[in-house]
Order: C-alpha cells, then structure tokens, then sequence
C-alpha cells in the first residue's frame, strides 16, 4: 500500500467526513474522503484551483514524444502566468492520511477513497510551491496561454492530468 495524502489550502483540519465527488467526471458516487498517492502528490502542490496540467513519461510515452514535451525532465507541472503570484502566496497543507480504509478509486490519477471518516497522521505546511515542487521533482512551467499545450498534451502519448482546467482563461 502507498503513502497516501490530502493537500488543502485548510489548515488544522483534524478529522476528514465523507462528502460528495468534486466532479461528475471522477466516475465516483457517493461521499467519500479523498487521497492521492505519493506519485501523484506533486500534482497537488498547487492552489487548488490552480489550472495545471502535469505529465510524464509513462510505458505507452513515445520517444518523440518524451523529447518534444520532456525535453529531459522526469515530470512537468505547467500553470497559467496569471496564476504566479497567487501560487507565491499560497500555503498549503499536506496530510498524510492512515491506509486502512482507503481502496484505489482510479489508478493512473492515483485516486484513492475512504467511505469512512477519516484522521490524519501528520500535517506539513508548504509556503514555497514552486520550491516544493522542484524539491519533488518536477520541472515547474509557466505558460501564457494553457490551451497549445493542454491539447498538445492530450493528444500525445505522456501519462498527464489535466486539473481545473474549467478555471483557465479562455481560448483565444
């Protein structure tokens, strides 16, 4: 079983209650708590709702597409220029959540629930993002326009997540 965490800009939240999917396109009913695995947490090392998208090299990724999207980084995490400074600003928590109750809810995104309540292990709190998420591992890109590269994305052979997308500037 992986180390599981909940990332929230909320802190000292000392139990997790149930409560309903964020979206419809999570393919989850009913109220759960949610967790990621350690994999996927440097997805969340943003404002929550920070438009990003993040990807890396997966076993279907080509090599012209690692080196098109890569360009030698392990992941990539990529946000809006208009989002700089809030991301500065931002303090965020990460809890790491007991195993026990948690099942896979969708593997790849490394989605995990709880139908129960659920108590935390640990809190951390995160005051430089962009640090945190180089201390991860990850090459941090600021875009000026999300769209090229959220659809150059998709369309490729990377393993990538596509988050708050709905809270990007519109196309031009």
């Amino acid at each position: 079983m992986p180390r599981l965490f909940h990332v929230s800009e909320e802190a000292g939240i000392a139990r997790f209650a149930p409560r309903p999917p964020p979206s419809t396109d999570s393919g989850v009913e009913g109220d759960c708590v949610w967790a990621v695995d350690e994999d996927h947490l440097v997805n969340y090392l943003l404002p929550r709702d920070c438009p990003r998208i993040t990807y890396g090299r997966g076993p279907k990724t080509t090599e012209a597409d690692a080196e098109r999207f890569l360009t030698g980084a392990r992941r990539v995490v990529a946000f809006e220029a208009a989002w700089l400074e809030r991301v500065k600003a931002c303090t965020l928590r990460v809890y790491e959540m007991p195993v026990e109750t948690f099942d896979l809810a969708l593997g790849e995104a490394g989605y995990w629930i709880s139908r129960e309540a659920v108590i935390p292990l640990a809190e951390r709190v995160g005051t430089d993002l962009i640090r945190t998420l180089l201390e991860a591992g990850a090459e941090v890109r600021v875009l000026q326009d999300f769209w090229p590269l959220s659809d150059a994305v998709a369309a490729s052979s990377l393993e990538f997540s596509i988050i708050r997308k709905r809270n990007a500037f519109p196309r031009r």
